[in-house]
């Protein structure tokens, strides 16, 4: 869920350079500790919102499959995607924050769920451990990604054969979609076909039937 737009925080190069990627990476989350982002992310209203066992089910996952759930914040996705794959699948929810990761460990064990891989992803690079992936999952977090083409790029290079990027995000211009004072963290179907595109990978599929605030689009070679 919070990956990276460093947009809002300046160029990332010397911030680097003078406060370390530490901080750097603190004040992209907001200056926030997991737990208190968990309080906000876990509100009953937007868990309810989110539509989690519908988009789960439309993903059209099997046992066996290897999903990455990209910014997985507190794993809202993370446990039922990993559910959806077991047994033989793993589920590898990437952050840029460890404490986050922390939390979706902790929260993992609480439901008594073992195939989820905790990954420490980079500005630039998920860093997963595979390039054998069936799906990349990106919920309301492509927009948080500054370099949106060059990220999708280097992820697309995860995928196996055959294997799909879904990206589930607020429609630009829409009356319920956040940043209205940011213009450029919002986004549009046709800004990620561009993109995709870019990355060598089409449409094969556009759900249109479950938000009327959000698209619904997967990508594949």
């Amino acid at each position: 869920m919070h990956l990276m737009n460093r947009s809002r925080v300046g160029g990332l190069g010397a911030l680097v350079m003078v406060l370390g990627l530490t901080q750097v990476v603190a004040l992209q989350l907001g200056l926030r500790t997991a737990d208190e982002w968990a309080e906000i992310l876990e509100r009953d209203r937007r868990v309810s919102g989110l539509k989690i066992e519908e988009v789960v089910a439309r993903l059209g996952l099997e046992p066996g499959d290897q999903v990455a759930d990209i910014g997985a914040g507190t794993g809202v996705f993370s446990g039922p995607l990993a559910q959806a794959v077991a047994p033989g699948g793993t589920l590898y929810a990437v952050e840029i924050d460890q404490e986050l990761l922390d939390y979706v460990n902790d929260r993992a064990g609480r439901e008594n769920i073992t195939n989820i891989t905790a990954v420490l992803g980079e500005f630039e690079d998920p860093n997963l451990p595979s390039r054998e992936l069936d799906l990349i999952f990106f919920h309301d977090v492509l927009h948080h990604i500054e370099n949106r083409q060059q990220y999708l790029q280097v992820t697309a290079s995860y995928l196996k054969p055959g294997g799909r990027i879904v990206v589930v995000d607020m429609i630009k211009g829409h009356p319920e979609a956040g940043h209205r004072d940011q213009p450029e963290m919002q986004i549009s179907p046709e800004d990620v076909k561009q993109w995709m595109e870019a990355a060598d990978l089409r449409l094969v599929e556009e759900v249109d039937d479950l938000f009327e605030n959000k698209f619904f689009v997967a990508y594949g070679r």
